[in-house]
């Protein structure tokens, strides 16, 4: 008797040690992706310090939209892959509203007579930038006239393939659809040819310890810290982002307990669409115009919301500045050629998935 009772304590204290053991391994995992990245972070900024800042900018514009696609994927539930031509459209609306420019190309555009350029002093440049208040005006026109866009999408087309019961997969290719056709009124309105919304020499600003950095990505940076945060506490300080984490958690409970779930959706739309639009608007003035450019913007947009966790807009947030600075630092380290950026960008994705499969920020179901 008393043999098998020792026995039995010993395996008690074996299984302890091997949950113990299995509970440290899993901590171990989840915390080793984190690690890489902040080792590679720091390394980066300062071996590299001009491709890691040009990353955190970059970054921020693919963050910004990546909010938007996480609250709608996670409380309207739709894959929208139309996101990337989503906002070059809106650069696109800016770049109408600011220069009135309709059709074709280089010489041969249609110009109205109208447009905010044509204000007293709208293109007198603010401090070093090289734009003035036209610029400031048209972005924020763009992404007002982006959300009814959205909304209008939503109700024609997502709305009622949801209510007929369409699979995930049907939906999806429905967003695909819905890109072709954004990008096809893009290139028959405004051409194939690029566009800027500002020509010329731009200046630059040194500061110390960094490279010169251009102007006007202190307003890229400004503007989307500042929507980052406005985003967050709207989230987490007020009733309405109350109501949109308890739809995204559960719809069904959330109807249930009184919460309008059909606003919610609505205010989703609207509040991820403007965040989106002042993205591309923002990118356009890092770059240039390209109808072609949002194909190439969905996937770095798709890999930031999943790496940050899907559902998480904080999480897709910081998934936006990983992808950006992990994308310039491999190129400027002279590791990769520019042509696999966003190979690469795939390759930390996967690793990070391996050891944390809901993402960085993202909930284990």
């Amino acid at each position: 008797m008393a043999s098998v009772a020792d026995r039995n304590l010993v395996e008690r204290r074996d299984d302890a040690g091997s949950g113990q053991a299995a509970e440290l391994a899993r901590r171990l995992g989840q915390a080793a992706p984190w690690v890489v990245l902040g080792i590679l972070g720091v390394w980066s900024a300062v071996a590299l310090t001009e491709q890691f800042v040009v990353g955190i900018i970059v970054g921020s514009l693919y963050a910004l939209s990546a909010v938007g696609l996480t609250l709608i994927y996670g409380i309207a539930r739709v894959s929208h892959f139309a996101q990337g031509d989503v906002m070059m459209l809106s650069a696109y609306l800016g770049f109408f509203v600011l220069t009135g420019s309709l059709a074709g190309a280089g010489a041969t555009d249609v110009t109205l007579p109208v447009a905010l350029e044509m204000l007293p002093w709208a293109n007198e440049r603010i401090w070093l930038f090289s734009f003035g208040y036209g610029l400031v005006l048209a972005i924020a026109i763009a992404a007002v006239v982006a959300v009814p866009i959205l909304l209008a999408i939503d109700r024609v087309v997502y709305r009622p393939l949801l209510a007929r019961g369409a699979s995930t997969a049907i939906v999806a290719v429905s967003s695909l659809g819905i890109a072709i056709a954004i990008r096809g009124v893009m290139l028959l309105v405004w051409g194939p040819s690029g566009r800027r919304y500002s020509e010329g020499i731009r200046d630059t600003v040194e500061l110390p310890g960094l490279p010169r950095i251009v102007a006007d990505q202190f307003f890229i940076i400004a503007t989307a810290a500042v929507l980052a945060v406005a985003t967050y506490l709207l989230l987490y300080r007020t009733r309405l982002g109350t109501a949109m984490r308890a739809t995204a958690d559960n719809p069904d409970l959330a109807r249930a307990s009184g919460i309008d779930t059909a606003s919610v959706r609505r205010w989703t739309w609207a509040i991820g669409g403007f965040l989106t639009a002042v993205a591309g608007c923002l990118l356009a003035l890092q770059s240039q115009l390209s109808p072609d450019l949002g194909f190439l913007l969905l996937l770095p947009i798709f890999a930031a919301a999943i790496l940050g966790g899907i559902g998480s807009p904080h999480g897709a947030f910081i998934g936006g500045l990983v992808v950006g600075v992990v994308g310039e630092t491999t190129v400027g380290a002279g590791w990769i050629g520019p042509g696999y950026k966003l190979a690469v960008t795939f390759v930390v994705l996967i690793v990070v998935i391996l050891f944390r499969p809901s993402g960085l920020f993202g909930s284990r179901s």
